[in-house]
């Protein structure tokens, strides 16, 4: 039987048909998978299914029965749970506060702390998932809060788990963990949804792939009768190469250097310390690191866009510490922004006018003053073409661009800038598979000129993929530097995480 059946949902977002007519069949004690790029409509229709949607058309059944889910509470009450990308915990309570907030027993009128914590130990030590039931959210690691969104669903008897992204921000070995409790909650019964984008982990995890494209279902696939190569295609509607071939390189002039970089974070307390490190011309560096360890601030700082405290960034012999971003800029330094909305893209500005951000007033976009449309015009057109940009011309609002484009439109514009250093921050985070291929052979070129690339990424698979070496960020520090090709992904997980945390 089938324990979720979904029948033509469909949500709407103002002019936006986020889920089009979407079937979804989720058979009972399966791991099921939503696959599908960035913006498919994969959360939507669970967020539905969760009732944090109100869906503008569909059936949902579970078990057979059909059932009105329009509010969470509802679907908590129906055996369904959902554990967001985003934790739901408040970071100065207990584990086990957050664990039974809303459903705890009670001791007169306030908590039975100890038969609390004695319910949350019983149920972490039936599912395999180990945490300290008195530890603050705030003081345990982001896979250890994972779990705890986890047992606060099974707290509430949820017969059916929706997991949303729920690798993106652990190490491999949190990954690994994670999977071993989603088989252990698959072997007691439990319904498992798992929303990705990443083929390697669905192939993995899953018993039954259900593919979306652009909101609408492509179709639905049993694991093991099907491959990367045909769910990518699936995914994106055409062929994609998922390895890239990279060239051999031989040692060169050093091209870019950082000296006892250190750049505080009052906001988040995280500190860059002491940071040191050399890329090559021609040489990929990778920056790996759980997120929160100091990528951002390294970002920011190497770009201007927050205050160093201490050391040296040099560009060749120039020292680019102390000066702005758009000098830094037009002493050729490239930058693919984490955050591409809030750092490299203005969204209610035109494609032209995102392709020109920072040189306004440079030849051959200005001429005594005034910009020379036809110029922009021309450069826009250009790049479009050369990178691919697909959603409209020139004069096409960013904001009404895929997250896939909206990327080339920044890779575009900083790649044709005739840079002389590239600071590449998650350069594929959020786009589809079509759109990561085609951003790792233009950082390959770019490497291949003699270009050095700094290269800061949560995907430990491009990191090994592209980079020649990588280092290891830990609570703000480097604590390892290794050659690509000789670590594999445990054991860079392991230096992630602050363990064997010597330099090699």
């Amino acid at each position: 039987m089938n324990a979720v059946e979904m029948k033509g949902i469909t949500k709407i977002f103002g002019n936006t048909v986020a889920n089009d007519g979407v079937d979804l069949s989720v058979e009972e004690g399966e791991i099921h998978c939503i696959l599908g790029e960035n913006g498919a409509g994969k959360t939507t229709l669970m967020n539905v299914l969760f009732g944090l949607y109100d869906r503008d058309g569909g059936e949902i059944y579970l078990h057979g029965e059909e059932v009105d889910v329009r509010k969470p509470s509802q679907a908590i009450d129906l055996g369904i749970g959902m554990i967001h990308q985003n934790f739901m915990l408040v970071d100065r309570l207990s584990v086990t506060e957050n664990i039974v907030a809303g459903a705890e027993p009670k001791k007169g009128l306030t908590l039975d702390r100890k038969t609390a914590e004695e319910k949350v130990r019983r149920l972490s030590e039936q599912y395999g998932l180990k945490v300290d039931p008195r530890a603050r959210i705030e003081n345990i690691s982001v896979g250890d809060q994972q779990r705890v969104e986890i047992l606060k669903a099974l707290h509430r008897e949820a017969e059916i788990l929706i997991l949303d992204e729920p690798t993106a921000v652990l190490t491999p070995q949190e990954v690994e963990d994670l999977f071993r409790v989603m088989r252990e909650l698959k072997d007691s019964g439990k319904t498992l949804i798992f929303i990705t984008h990443k083929l390697k982990e669905t192939m993995e995890i899953t018993d039954r792939i259900t593919i979306l494209r652009d909101g609408k279902k492509i179709g639905t696939a049993e694991t093991e009768e099907t491959n990367p190569q045909d769910l990518a295609q699936m995914m994106v509607g055409r062929d994609v190469v998922l390895s890239v071939e990279k060239s051999p390189r031989e040692e060169s002039a050093v091209g870019f250097k950082v000296k006892g970089l250190n750049v505080p974070n009052p906001e988040n307390n995280i500190n860059l310390k002491d940071v040191d490190f050399e890329v090559q011309k021609g040489e990929i560096l990778g920056v790996a690191g759980v997120e929160g360890n100091g990528q951002l601030e390294l970002e920011e700082g190497l770009m201007g866009l927050r205050p160093i405290e201490s050391g040296e960034v040099l560009l060749g012999d120039r020292d680019l510490s102390n000066l702005p971003t758009r000098k830094r800029k037009r002493l050729g330094v490239a930058h693919i922004p984490s955050d591409r909305l809030r750092r490299g893209l203005i969204a209610d500005f035109s494609l032209k006018r995102n392709m020109i951000l920072g040189s306004e007033w440079s030849k051959p976009y200005s001429n005594r003053g005034f910009l020379d449309r036809n110029n922009i015009v021309t450069y826009t057109e250009e790049v479009v073409e050369d990178f691919d940009i697909r959603g409209g011309g020139a004069d096409v609002s960013v904001k009404s661009l895929s997250g896939g484009n909206q990327q080339k439109v920044i890779i575009g514009r900083e790649l044709t800038r005739d840079p002389d250093l590239i600071i590449a921050a998650q350069p594929t985070r959020g786009v589809d598979v079509g759109a990561i291929e085609y951003i790792h052979r233009q950082l390959l070129d770019m490497r291949d000129e003699g270009i050095p690339i700094l290269l800061i990424s949560a995907e430990l698979d491009e990191l090994r993929t592209l980079s020649d070496r990588i280092i290891v960020l830990y609570e703000g520090e480097i604590v390892a530097s290794v050659d690509a090709e000789e670590v594999d992904e445990r054991e860079l997980g392991l230096l992630m995480a602050g363990e064997n945390a010597e330099v090699r």
